[in-house]
């Protein structure tokens, strides 16, 4: 195997392991909302840790990339990618942060139902179809993650529109809504990550930006 190749694979590798750790993260915050666990909460903490390190290790290897072995065609595409990719999958993890440390706050709970739920589930779906379509090439199911957000920001306006009306007709639970305002808003915000994710994926593979479509038709001159 070439130098080259065997770098490139080490970026690959990277991503996916980075990739591993925000599913983990995300999966013990689900459980530290819905079992009020401390425990996962921090666990959910001290796996940033290891997120913030990947984050570093694989900017360097990008711009060692980029400055030693001038990549063209879509092995650019795929550096230049990585290197928002990257970020993405660490913001990921602060996101799941913010929502473990406000998972002891926000009970009892005063949502009916299961939505906050739904709504991060449908957010690590969202994560793992991304992560799926870049392992895997599949343009499809980038855009299938991409179309997904809509749900997850309809859940949310929901969501937020019922906290709303519960402040304002109970005054004691306004702490906790407002906790869970923070965790809903984190939830759209790690949406939003895969969805980014899902569009660099497009970009690998296809060449073409998949970010703010409606430029497309209408051109700045």
């Amino acid at each position: 195997m070439r130098v080259f190749d065997s770098e490139l694979k080490e970026l690959r590798d990277g991503i996916m392991a980075m990739a591993g750790i925000a599913e983990e993260m995300i999966d013990l915050t689900i459980q530290a909302l819905s079992e009020r666990s401390r425990t996962k909460a921090e666990r959910v903490v001290q796996l940033d840790r290891q997120m913030d390190e990947w984050e570093l290790k694989l900017d360097q290897v990008c711009v060692d990339l980029l400055a030693l072995r001038s990549p063209a065609a879509t092995d650019l595409r795929l550096v230049a990618s990585s290197l928002k990719i990257v970020p993405e999958l660490e913001r990921i993890g602060d996101h799941c942060c913010n929502i473990a440390r406000r998972a002891t706050y926000v009970h009892p709970p005063i949502l009916s139902g299961d939505v906050l739920n739904s709504m991060g589930n449908e957010t690590r779906k969202m994560v793992r179809q991304a992560v799926d379509a870049f392992v895997s090439s599949d343009a499809g199911l980038a855009r299938t993650v991409i179309s997904a957000d809509d749900v997850v920001d309809d859940l949310y306006g929901t969501i937020y529109r019922e906290l709303l009306r519960l402040m304002m007709s109970d005054p004691l639970c306004i702490e906790r809504a407002s906790h869970l305002i923070l965790v809903i808003k984190n939830w759209e915000r790690i949406a939003d990550q895969a969805t980014n994710i899902a569009e660099e994926v497009l970009f690998i593979l296809e060449g073409r930006s998949a970010k703010h479509t409606y430029l497309q038709d209408n051109p700045v001159d």
